[in-house]
């Protein structure tokens, strides 16, 4: 499969505008998430404050994103290695 060549780009063409419209797009959506982020930062940090295991919390979510098949096998294999130590 051939690889098609990049649009020439000049700053009267077609794809200039094209350019510049991904760019201001890509830059608008970096500023949302940096914005989100912080958002996030902070509910953790009202959680924190009330008291809540913020490296639980985290830990939660990060399970909550995996479905249930995927996560009895995680748990299978760190009960196995976990037995293979002597830690259970």
């Amino acid at each position: 499969m051939a690889a098609s060549a990049a649009p020439a780009v000049d700053a009267s063409s077609v794809a200039a505008d094209q350019l510049k419209s991904f760019i201001e797009r890509i830059e608008r959506l970096e500023e949302e998430k940096a914005g989100l982020a912080s958002d996030i930062k902070d509910v953790y940090a009202e959680a924190k404050g009330t008291g809540f295991d913020v490296k639980a919390l985290r830990k939660i979510i990060s399970l909550r994103k995996k479905d249930h098949a995927e996560r009895q096998e995680e748990e299978a294999i760190l009960e196995l290695y976990m037995q293979a130590l002597g830690m259970v």
